[in-house]
């Protein structure tokens, strides 16, 4: 992991480089915006309704028997804003968007077309990765906006279906306890998160070697890695900010 991290520093760098120079074509970015995430729009979205419902149906009953049901809203409104929104639509886009980044790239890589790109003196990695990262970075924090509201307004209606609770009181807890910090810091998140999407998925596939089995192996493996640098960006993003 400590190797795979070095390379995606080294990528990272020469997107950098790639992107200063001017070479970026805007209909790249605005291509790959529309297959990361507005493709991926409605799983996440119904992944926040989802989770949302099931925190609502857990707490509902417990707050109402504890004359706590005033606070049924802002608790399901910071859970969402501050990790299951941010979380769950990007392990949703990194299932979807970033494994398929991977595969483009591994049977790029498998059937000498990156080496066709070198012959021709591009820089494969500023080609490939730099849009998608731009794309990925920009887009994935709208749809996690996107997914927090959905996700608030699935709470208030399984609390209203189960326990009867007025949706003007379930807001007026939203508004209480939501702060203008947690959407901030739920935004920075989903930019790193989608960053990352991009630059983990595309460097795996990348790095791949061989055949087509191996772009099977290759794009399972940008799953595991993802899923585990999402965690730590997770964790690091959150002692810094609440600690």
């Amino acid at each position: 992991m400590i190797n795979f991290l070095g390379l995606c520093v080294q990528n990272f760098i020469k997107c950098l480089k790639y992107l200063f120079s001017g070479q970026v074509k805007f209909s790249s970015v605005i291509s790959q915006a529309a297959s990361i995430s507005y493709d991926s729009l409605s799983i996440s979205l119904i992944i926040s309704f989802i989770a949302a419902a099931t925190i609502a149906i857990q707490v509902s009953k417990q707050f109402l028997m504890s004359g706590a049901d005033t606070y049924i809203g802002g608790t399901i409104a910071i859970i969402m804003i501050r990790e299951l929104a941010p979380g769950f639509v990007a392990l949703a886009i990194g299932a979807r968007a970033g494994t398929a980044i991977c595969a483009e790239i591994a049977n790029m890589q498998v059937t000498s077309q990156v080496d066709a790109m070198k012959i021709l003196k591009v820089d494969p990695v500023g080609y490939y990765f730099t849009p998608r990262i731009i794309a990925a970075a920009l887009t994935v924090p709208m749809v996690v906006l996107l997914a927090e509201f959905i996700g608030i307004a699935g709470g208030m209606l399984v609390a209203s279906a189960t326990i009867d609770l007025h949706p003007a009181r379930y807001m007026h807890s939203v508004w209480a306890w939501m702060a203008t910090k947690d959407i901030y810091i739920s935004l920075l998140k989903s930019f790193i998160f989608g960053g990352l999407i991009a630059l983990i998925c595309a460097t795996q596939g990348y790095e791949t070697k061989g055949g087509a089995k191996e772009v099977g192996l290759s794009t399972t493996k940008s799953a595991i890695l993802l899923t585990i640098y999402l965690m730590i960006a997770d964790f690091l993003v959150n002692l810094v900010f609440y600690i």
